[in-house]
């Protein structure tokens, strides 16, 4: 296969950013001369996560609309910005073929590309595709899901483009360092359980409120805690624990091993983002899922619900009130915790939801198209 490159499209959230990451770690590990080009966001995080990576990336001026007159304008002069420099540079690198990774910052790429005849192909990793995914669906020769129930959520006519490869995550996470080298990479008692808090790349503020408030009435007998709070609600978090001077905890705004977290994870509270969700399953995780609230669509209660479905997590409903989730989080929180046949349980149903070779999977999918 002659040398060329590849474009990966979207950005803004490590959600859309991780399984681009790992289907071009396959790429680069399998095809060394094909060349593998993000267009991201001018988000900070994107950049944060595609620096360690060594990947060429290139932020696009696109922005997420708004609905004021404002934001629209606003939306509208980046989108002929990003249009003016997706044709400049497609113009310039000659992909091969485009894969979106999902969200606002994949639309003109692929939609540019696949007009230009350029193949092109997207990552559903939700249940329920987005708006984005549901418009490039049409512009796409293949979509790369999760979930075999996504199916139900795809019109009749995309249907013969949906491959269940499932939800690429990087390769680091496959292969989970030790234990107890990672415990004292973080700076946690090797001794000790470890209840893993999180809300994903950018943190979440009601999950962080609820646990905080959970583990006020809960007696921590063998357990510690390390919490990613996300750098906007870390000093409020950190904040939260100093009260709770009896709990062993270690607080991280940010990192982006998360081979490092789940090498140590026993139980973990999050949110069920696709990404979180395939990393869960791929290490054998059980969870308890706080659905992110605000969505119209309500994607991740759906995508928690396969899991709790399959045994794998426990589904909660996030009220977006502090006291009410925390109400509803103790009493499970503590039987999860002194339960080690339950816990075991989870992990095995976790595991066999997971697809370890889902960026294998959709490498294979690029690679067909451009032959």
């Amino acid at each position: 296969m002659a040398a060329s490159c590849i474009f990966f499209a979207g950005g803004g959230t490590g959600g859309h950013l991780y399984p681009g990451i790992s289907v071009a770690q396959s790429i680069r590990k399998r095809w060394p001369g094909m060349q593998c080009v993000f267009l991201c966001t001018e988000r900070p995080i994107d950049r944060t996560i595609l620096e360690p990576t060594g990947f060429e990336f290139i932020p696009q001026p696109i922005v997420p609309p708004v609905q004021n007159i404002s934001g629209l304008l606003k939306f509208w002069t980046r989108w002929r910005e990003t249009k003016d420099l997706v044709r400049k540079v497609r113009r310039q690198r000659k992909p091969a073929a485009v894969l979106g990774l999902g969200g606002y910052a994949a639309g003109v790429v692929v939609k540019s590309c696949a007009t230009h005849r350029i193949p092109a192909a997207i990552i559903n990793p939700d249940v329920i595709p987005g708006k984005a995914n549901q418009y490039l669906m049409r512009y796409s020769k293949a979509v790369c899901c999760q979930f075999d129930q996504t199916r139900v959520h795809v019109p009749a006519s995309q249907q013969g483009k949906l491959h269940t490869t499932g939800c690429p995550v990087r390769s680091e996470i496959l292969n989970l360092p030790p234990r107890e080298v990672t415990m004292k990479k973080l700076g946690l008692d090797p001794l000790l359980k470890t209840l893993v808090v999180t809300g994903a790349s950018q943190g979440a503020q009601t999950v962080n409120q609820a646990i905080l408030t959970a583990l006020s009435t809960i007696k921590l007998q063998g357990w510690q805690i390390l919490h990613l709070s996300g750098k906007e609600h870390a000093e409020e978090v950190r904040s939260g624990y100093r009260e709770l001077p009896e709990v062993p905890v270690r607080v991280i705004d940010f990192i982006s091993e998360m081979h490092d977290i789940w090498a140590v994870a026993d139980i973990t509270v999050c949110r069920s983002g696709a990404s979180t969700c395939a990393e869960l399953t791929a290490c054998g995780t059980p969870s308890i899922l706080f659905p992110y609230p605000f969505h119209k669509d309500m994607h991740q209660r759906a995508n928690a619900k396969v899991l709790a479905d399959a045994g794998a997590a426990i589904l909660m409903e996030d009220t977006k009130d502090r006291r009410t989730n925390a109400a509803a989080l103790k009493p499970v929180l503590e039987s999860f915790l002194y339960d080690a046949n339950r816990r075991q349980a989870m992990a095995e149903s976790a595991r066999k939801l997971g697809h370890p070779q889902a960026a294998e999977a959709v490498a294979d999918v690029i690679m067909q198209m451009i032959q």
